[in-house]
């Protein structure tokens, strides 16, 4: 039996059945009342999604109809009445949980309209299957001067492939800066979103005390308005900045935070100046030993500290891991101002071949044992500094070139934000710390001792006192 096509009425012997798909007809008022239905239930869960908008005009709108235009008026002030106690009262909470939380609501919305075309231009979205994925932003929460932005990444991203495109969302969000710190959660990614420069201040110098926290001496200020902490015992220091810099800023704050040790006779500072004493020499009496025109007697100074560090490494072998700085076995510190002079542009080879060994002792053996050296350098590149390596924390002020970044701060470093480069010759003392095995730098500012600090530290904390051009043994605690 032939098929028969039923729209078209003819037989086609191998044409399929046509099936005509069948039409319900429903009456008006049940269409309406599934309308109906379906628009209630899209204003409820607005409602309940809007909630920090829809319960306030709620709120507002009974009051209106059961008081009057009192009613909103007197709730308005009762609520600035209570914000503006609670600001005078205790701001820290109040910005905590009451301004930051309402900023981060508005913040977010104003990040969602932007996102996808930033995520597309940044080119971090994703094409799959014909698709297009982009990150979804989770949460947004606000600080001083910054929003933290969570993240939660597209199979296949890292956090590095949101550190190179840094710049370009920090043009699309309109802010300073946008660091990439990989998230808590797995496959996050949070983007610290940095609106104002709460460093563009001078720090004063912090005070000094009497004992010194050799695993947090105060030298500065951080971005995020926090004391800059310095953990000295297991580390050496390298400072690297251009002319006008601020590298004096970092000598000084360190030294300032060890006057109180130095005083007392826990720590002795050693002080190298190559430049004959133009940067170290106006604090000459806070170091037990200075030298600053007799390389010789620079060479003899760090093959002193060589032995120093072997002696207690013997000594305290099988006993502790870390040394604890006494009268009798006090913390040595090196100062080196310009250790170039010391390692590349010294002329005699002999004394060059001696410093470089001796110091490469001191370095990789003197951590522990409590001898430390904390250097400044101008120039980052390797034959310069062939044991750039041996310094876990590395302090990049303001540098020449963007490749000179990577070089002192570590790989990856100015994609990370370590914008060493971009520090305008205005704020000296400004860089990034970075240290060993953390991949996230640190901004901060350093703080800054004019001539006249420096002379009353050396007077009042000073092991040696210099009268009348002479020097004289005592100290004062």
């Amino acid at each position: 039996m032939p098929l028969i096509n039923v729209i078209r009425g003819e037989a086609v012997p191998t044409a399929p059945f046509t099936v005509r798909t069948p039409v319900l007809r429903l009456p008006i008022w049940l269409l309406v009342l599934w309308q109906t239905v379906k628009a209630l239930y899209w204003l409820a869960a607005a409602y309940v999604r809007f909630w920090y908008v829809t319960l306030p005009a709620t709120l507002l709108t009974w009051l209106y109809l059961r008081f009057d235009w009192q009613g909103p008026v007197s709730l308005a002030g009762g609520v600035a009445a209570v914000g503006a106690a609670w600001w005078f009262g205790h701001r820290p909470s109040c910005l905590r949980f009451g301004c930051y939380p309402v900023l981060a609501r508005w913040r977010r919305f104003v990040y969602r309209r932007r996102w996808t075309a930033a995520m597309v231009t940044a080119k971090l979205a994703v094409s799959y299957d014909g698709q297009t994925i982009i990150p979804v932003l989770k949460r947004v929460r606000c600080r001083a001067g910054s929003d933290v932005v969570v993240v939660r990444m597209v199979t296949g991203q890292i956090p590095d492939d949101f550190a190179k495109a840094s710049e370009r969302l920090a043009h699309t969000f309109g802010v300073r800066q946008v660091k990439a710190i990989a998230g808590d959660a797995f496959g996050t990614v949070v983007l610290v979103l940095l609106r104002g420069d709460t460093l563009h201040s001078v720090v004063a110098p912090p005070a000094v005390t009497a004992a010194p926290d050799f695993t947090a001496l105060t030298l500065g200020v951080r971005e995020d308005g926090a004391p800059y902490e310095l953990r000295l015992f297991g580390t050496q220091i390298l400072i690297v900045g251009a002319t006008g810099s601020g590298k004096g800023s970092v000598i000084w704050s360190l030294v300032r935070s060890l006057a109180g040790g130095v005083g007392s006779g826990l720590v002795q500072l050693w002080g190298l100046d190559p430049k004959g004493g133009m940067e170290l020499g106006i604090g000459r009496p806070m170091f037990a030993r200075f030298a600053s025109r007799d390389f010789a007697e620079m060479a003899q100074m760090i093959e002193q500290a060589a032995s120093t560090a072997q002696d207690r490494a013997a000594r305290l072998a099988g006993a502790t891991r870390q040394h604890t700085p006494t009268l009798a076995d006090p913390l040595i510190v090196l100062v080196i101002d310009e250790l170039a002079n010391l390692t590349a542009y010294l002329t005699e080879r002999q004394l060059k071949d001696r410093i470089k060994a001796a110091l490469g002792i001191v370095l990789t053996q003197g951590r522990a044992v409590g001898v430390h050296v904390v250097a400044a350098i101008q120039d980052p590149r390797k034959e310069v500094l062939p044991a750039r390596g041996l310094f876990p924390t590395r302090i990049g002020l303001r540098l020449s070139e963007p490749a000179e970044v990577d070089m002192v701060l570590g790989d990856g470093m100015r994609d990370r934000g370590a914008l060493c480069d971009r520090i305008p010759q205005t704020q000296p003392g400004v860089g990034y710390v970075a240290l060993e095995g953390d991949p996230t730098p640190m901004r901060v500012r350093f703080s800054f001792l004019e001539d006249d600090h420096i002379r009353d530290m050396a007077h009042t904390y000073g092991r040696l006192r210099v009268i009348d051009g002479e020097a004289t043994g005592g100290g004062a605690a």
